[in-house]
């Protein structure tokens, strides 16, 4: 039965998806799948470095291994500076780190978390933020409507493909 699903599932998606042979040889070289303004990117961005932040001060105090403790002093460094180098770029003097009802839930979730699931809950929300990050940050840099917010889209992405390979290592990992 479940080999009937997969099977199911694998014909669905290969009719849904654009043939290979259409697809760029490079993620990289392709264009953006769409256009970000200004303001959508400034608010998505804020709400994912204070979500950062905020989640890597908890795991500071409560993640049990050292190299959590280490990734999550490292967020803070990186996004705190992230945010200033945003501000600076969309020339905006003060941008408030209000967090999405999505960033603000998922923080909560965090604070409520057991000793026990704590860690594997952080790495997890990590993986997935860092995920979306690149995924945004490369679309801006493509196809974004303000020149130097694109040159700081382009020039943090390389940091958080970083962060997002060193994530899925922990995760793999612990």
């Amino acid at each position: 039965m479940n080999k009937i699903i997969s099977s199911s599932l694998l014909s669905l998606f290969l009719m849904t998806t654009p043939s290979l042979a259409a697809m760029p040889a490079c993620a990289d070289k392709a264009d953006a799948p769409m256009n970000v303004d200004k303001a959508s990117f400034v608010k998505v961005v804020t709400s994912s470095n204070a979500f950062e932040i905020e989640s890597s001060k908890l795991a500071e105090q409560k993640a049990k291994d050292a190299d959590v403790k280490e990734f999550a002093v490292a967020m803070i460094k990186d996004h705190t500076m992230a945010a200033e180098e945003m501000k600076k770029a969309a020339k905006l003097d003060d941008v408030p780190a209000k967090l999405s009802p999505k960033h603000a839930a998922m923080l909560d979730l965090l604070k409520g978390a057991s000793e026990q699931d704590f860690q594997s809950l952080y790495i997890g929300m990590q993986t997935t933020a860092h995920m979306e990050a690149v995924t945004l940050f490369a679309t801006y840099a493509k196809g974004g409507d303000d020149e130097a917010v694109k040159a700081f889209a382009a020039k943090t992405l390389p940091k958080l493909k970083m962060h997002k390979m060193h994530v899925m290592h922990m995760a793999a990992a612990h």
